[in-house]
């Protein structure tokens, strides 16, 4: 029964299938073949048993089992596997829905965002922002760089999205920055291939007519959707007969397909550029300057908010995947051989739900533990990541994601980005399943190397010894003429590159130059052929290094802010109990659009300067607010004020000419209390800057009954 009383048969249907799972395995337990915690939930007990079976049959595997016992075990875990499955799709149906539909439209009524050229028809992937949604935004971003940039001491910048192809080529995303894709092989249309892959099993996982070990088998896949390349996708494309989804025509044969915008740079078309994938990289080519602002101090960490482009290939899910976003994005350099945090016991105990890559790979649940215990148990690899993982959780529960929707889901091998070593995504739970909205990598020196290579420059730090260390090292000595009047303007970068190589690379150069002569040297994409006159000499000589220097690792968050947005909006989209066509969003004050509304009760003249009054007197404290002097009645415009989330309202009527005091009505209760006009400046900026909560307000003010109708 639903809470508008109507009856649901499909929810019945799911607990009669999930209780008839249950009596068998009811069973199990009380002739102590399942062992469970009694503290456990029904959900957590199910998992412990489908796990308890899963190792009795990797066990007997490893042995010599006979067909029937091997049989009997397997049949055991699909029963588990099929209770669990059935308990999970029993809780899920009678958790609070959102109502995808009646959401949308209410954005776009109020216009939180709308397609963009709307009146042209649209075009997919991109979307504009109203007056709400840009509001909300901002306050977002404002909020974002309290948080962290602010409170970590992080350096701003501002960089150009156009970038020049060999910044993207060093980078590695001119060769390696794609998505595997599909085309429809008669109309020609493209399809994301993972995308489609996971859309066709889950529409197969809810046909009757497929046999368990089929669905099994298909969740296991899900389950790792991410994980596969792109044979494996093409051969499970195959396997499972996908067809394009719109016409049911077969699909061509799996490619990769780069996702950059390209362009070019100036009138002659002559150097090449494409619009940033990322901002990270305007962070690290300027690395240099900011380690130098930083006075050579590390660790550090430099920030950039601004737009990203990428030409997705099936654009889908309204603000969650489009082709133009806004980024916030940090890039902490850090010694790769200290990732310790200073900041870390501040956050040891802050309770964080984790799903490992290897979790995902045995179907095992998400995990709740703190981020020390995390640590300690080497599924978080060290304190600076941890760290982040900690203070971005605060961020989004502090922007109103619900801790109930949230998880963190660790990158699998395949998966992992070309300049990865580990990665963790902050995952929201939506209509649309789990979102990621945060992504945090461990780039380690991928790209200060990668930079460092294709300019002949080096990005590096230092560290003072304590004790200064002496040591043996190869030198190469130019004949700087030869060198001038072979490469003429290049020399000086040749010179620099020959000194940078390893000793071991020095060791070659000189074995080459011996036998053949000659040495090819590669700097960034040129390379130059070193000959023996070139080289007046390579020997060992005696180094006292005071200083060690060393390529700096880079852990990165990044922030989807469009994903963050649209996920704030859908999670805190509520109905009112009492009408199911009065909608709200329960937005936190911190980053409402609007954070108070001021009303008259009628339109009655006496009212108008008291509503100026007071509005003038918020704006001067910096709080938006909203004036509705509209016909209607009072109930009517405070659900226009609820449903764009406004969470305080401020109502003149007859008293306030009387006595000069006003009602302050909070969004979620619809509770009111009286407080003096002299007095309502001071609470509102209070309420809307977390100094005071409303159970606070209603101890200090008298409470005001009155009926809403509308």
């Amino acid at each position: 029964v639903t809470q508008q009383g109507s009856f649901k048969l499909s929810y019945y249907n799911e607990y009669k299938s999930y209780l008839r799972l249950m009596l068998k395995l009811l069973q199990r337990t009380v002739t102590g073949n399942i062992s469970c915690s009694a503290t456990m939930s029904t959900i957590e007990q199910l998992q412990a048993a489908v796990t308890q079976q899963g190792a009795i049959v990797r066990k007997l595997k490893q042995s010599d089992p006979s067909a029937d016992e091997l049989a009997t075990a397997i049949e055991e875990l699909k029963v588990r596997k099929a209770a669990l499955v059935t308990a999970e799709k029993a809780q899920a149906a009678l958790e609070p829905q959102v109502d995808r539909a009646k959401f949308e439209n209410c954005m776009k009524r109020r216009f939180f965002y709308g397609a963009s050229f709307s009146l042209y028809g649209g075009v997919a992937g991109l979307f504009d922002l109203g007056p709400a949604g840009c509001a909300l935004k901002a306050n977002m971003i404002n909020y974002w760089r309290n948080h962290f940039v602010v409170e970590e001491n992080m350096l701003e910048v501002e960089c150009t999205s156009l970038t020049p192809e060999y910044v993207l080529k060093a980078s590695g995303h001119v060769d390696r920055f794609s998505d595997f894709m599909v085309k429809d092989v008669k109309t020609g249309d493209c399809y994301r291939a993972d995308h489609l892959l996971e859309a066709h099993l889950e529409k197969q996982l809810s046909s009757k007519g497929v046999s368990q070990e089929s669905k099994d088998e298909m969740a296991t896949v899900l389950r790792q959707i991410d994980n596969y390349g792109m044979q494996e996708l093409g051969s499970l494309i195959t396997k499972y007969n996908c067809k394009a989804p719109i016409t049911g025509n077969d699909l061509t044969d799996i490619a990769e397909f780069n996702l950059m915008f390209g362009t070019s740079i100036g009138p002659t078309g002559l150097l090449k550029g494409f619009m940033r994938p990322e901002t990270a990289q305007g962070i690290f080519v300027n690395f240099k300057r900011l380690l130098e602002y930083n006075q050579d101090k590390m660790p550090f960490a430099g920030a950039q908010i601004g737009q990203s482009f990428r030409n997705e290939i099936s654009p889908r899910s309204g603000l969650l995947r489009v082709r133009e976003f806004c980024q916030a994005e940090i890039e902490h350099f850090l010694d790769p051989k200290d990732k310790s945090h200073p900041k870390f016991k501040l956050v040891s105990d802050v309770k964080i739900r984790l799903y490992s890559a290897k979790a995902q790979t045995e179907g095992s649940k998400i995990v709740e533990m703190t981020v020390s215990d995390a640590l300690n148990q080497n599924v978080i690899q060290s304190e600076t990541m941890g760290y982040f993982l900690a203070r971005i959780q605060q961020y989004l529960i502090a922007v109103g994601i619900p801790t109930s929707c949230l998880r963190f889901r660790q990158h699998m091998g395949n998966e992992m980005a070309h300049y990865a070593c580990d990665c963790w995504d902050a995952e929201c739970k939506t209509t649309y399943g789990w979102v990621e909205i945060v992504g945090c990598a461990d780039r380690s020196c991928y790209d200060l190397n990668a930079h460092s290579k294709a300019t002949s420059t080096k990005l590096v730090a230092q560290q003072r010894l304590e004790t200064p260390i002496t040591r043996e090292v190869l030198e190469v000595a130019v004949n700087k003429a030869v060198m001038g009047k072979t490469f003429k303007k290049e020399a000086t970068k040749v010179t620099v590159a020959l000194n940078d190589l390893s000793d071991d690379d020095k060791e070659d150069l000189r074995e080459k130059l011996e036998s053949s002569g000659s040495f090819k040297l590669s700097v960034g994409e040129n390379s130059f052929e070193i000959t023996s006159d070139m080289i007046s000499s390579i020997k060992k000589v005696s180094r006292t290094e005071h200083v060690r220097e060393f390529v700096p690792s880079v852990i990165e968050p990044s922030f989807g802010i469009g994903r963050i947005l649209y996920c704030i909006l859908e999670t805190n989209f509520k109905v009112r109990e009492s009408d199911d066509k009065r909608t709200w969003l329960d937005l936190p004050p911190l980053i409402a659009p609007t954070k108070c509304s001021v009303l008259p009760l009628s339109s009655h003249t006496d009212f108008v300067p008291y509503v100026q009054e007071i509005s003038a007197e918020l704006r001067k404290l910096g709080i938006p607010n909203k004036v509705d002097d509209s016909s209607g009645a009072i109930g009517r415009r405070y659900a226009r004020t609820d449903e764009i989330g406004i969470p305080f309202g401020i109502t003149v009527d007859f008293d306030t000419v009387k006595l000069e005091t006003v009602t302050v009505r909070e969004r979620n209760t619809c509770s009111q209390v009286r407080v003096p006009m002299s007095e309502v400046g001071g609470l509102m900026h209070k309420l809307c800057n977390g100094l005071l909560d409303w159970e606070g307000a209603k101890k200090q003010y008298p409470e005001f009954l009155a009926q809403e109708t509308i």
